[in-house]
């Protein structure tokens, strides 16, 4: 019987570019709201 975790694939340069558009994605969204603050802008209602 093998363990549990042996039959994952290991991460690929997909997964590390995956990573790299999430991250970018979340930078973005934190610039937007700083530039939003800057205009006096608000997040919610």
């Amino acid at each position: 019987m093998s363990p549990r975790g042996s039959d994952a694939p290991a991460p690929d340069i997909y997964v590390g570019l995956l990573f790299v558009s999430l991250a970018s994605l979340l930078m973005g969204i934190i610039f937007l709201v700083l530039e939003l603050g800057k205009y006096g802008g608000k997040l919610a209602p």
